[in-house]
């Protein structure tokens, strides 16, 4: 069965809420590898190397995954051109419809000398502020910027995306020795999240659209690291610490978005529940046209999860004397995980589409149907 014919059967037992209309003229998104589109490659000069990029683009796009992200499906949606890195100088970026501030690696706190990307929130926001006041400038001197800078209004209309936090989750439980040090962490980042969003508020952001964590227990590099002893795995094979936590950052992340429109009225603001989607997607794989719910497209090793934290996606080396490649899969439609940490084009595509219904998604400024988080 085709899959959006599959996706139509599924839907069809869902409860009735009206799509999700998306109409703005830009979007500026913050956020980490799950929605960066070549801020880090661009940013850090990441080697990002082949097979990523092989479906859709056919070569590295600077994205973590084989193809399109989430953020790429949800800008054909709206019928606005793929979001251009920040940081990319290379190739007369366009920044008319707006611009990606995220990337790989980035967390909510601030970035320390370990960490994979030194773009943390607060210094996108600020790259944000920068890129705005700098639009004004130009637009003031030269009206025919227009044709690759947004107009003044943009931003007030714009859309302001967030995809991030699973990096600070992530790294807590590699440095930690209990769950109670990671949950410990989470009343940190939100107060973080908060205050960057208020920034954006103050200057001019009115519409914005939070997705919370996906099952962080679920990647295939944390069940080879976490997942060992079969006691910390429940019925599909994810770590149940991880999605513990994962769970709880949720919550509270949710009721940022509540707080945060009772104490700005003019602003709008949309909760995606995404762990939700992509559990569903892992849950019923075969159902969605998935061979392999939990192993990595991309990897070494073999089922059940083809990864090697020794090896990534794309490298050859020696293990053991041999010389092995991290090869993709034949055929990464019937993957949901590309490479042990991010999502294939196929996933990604099926997760918008599951999004864009309207079922997964909680607006409280249009008082509809309130989320259940599970």
């Amino acid at each position: 069965m085709h899959s959006l014919l599959k996706l139509a059967l599924i839907c069809s037992f869902l409860p009735t809420i009206s799509p999700l209309s998306l109409n703005y003229p830009a979007v500026f998104n913050f956020g980490d590898s799950n929605s960066d589109t070549g801020g880090l490659v661009a940013g850090k000069a990441f080697p990002l190397i082949p097979p990523n990029g092989e479906t859709y683009f056919l070569e590295p796009s600077g994205r973590f995954c084989d193809g399109r992200l989430i953020i790429d499906f949800l800008m054909e949606a709206m019928e606005l051109p793929y979001l251009n890195p920040y940081l990319d100088s290379v190739g007369s970026p366009n920044f008319k419809t707006g611009c990606n501030f995220a990337a790989g690696g980035s967390t909510i706190l601030p970035a320390n000398a370990a960490s994979t990307s030194p773009f943390s929130f607060s210094r996108q926001i600020s790259q944000f502020l920068r890129f705005r006041n700098r639009v004004s400038a130009l637009l003031s001197k030269d009206k025919e910027l227009e044709k690759y800078l947004p107009q003044e209004d943009y931003f007030k209309k714009g859309l302001y995306m967030f995809d991030i936090g699973q990096n600070d989750l992530d790294g807590a439980f590699s440095s930690s020795t209990s769950e109670e040090q990671v949950l410990a962490l989470i009343p940190k980042l939100l107060p973080e999240l908060k205050y960057g969003m208020k920034r954006l508020y103050d200057a001019g952001a009115r519409n914005f659209w939070i997705h919370n964590t996906g099952p962080l227990g679920c990647l295939p590099r944390i069940i080879a690291t976490f997942g060992k002893n079969a006691s910390n795995l429940d019925g599909l094979g994810c770590v149940i610490s991880h999605n513990r936590v994962a769970n709880v950052f949720n919550r509270e992340l949710h009721d940022i978005c509540i707080n945060f429109l009772a104490q700005l009225p003019e602003a709008n603001c949309t909760f995606v529940n995404i762990y939700s989607i992509k559990l569903n997607l892992i849950s019923n794989y075969s159902l969605y046209g998935f061979q392999q719910p939990l192993a990595a497209c991309c990897g070494y090793g073999g089922p059940p999860l083809n990864f090697d934290t020794r090896i990534a996606c794309g490298v050859t080396k020696n293990l053991n004397g041999s010389t092995v490649t991290a090869n993709s899969c034949n055929n990464t439609a019937k993957y949901i995980n590309w490479d042990g940490n991010h999502y294939t084009e196929a996933a990604n595509r099926l997760v918008t589409d599951l999004m864009l219904t309207g079922n997964y998604s909680h607006s409280p400024h249009l008082e509809n149907t309130p989320l259940t988080l599970t």
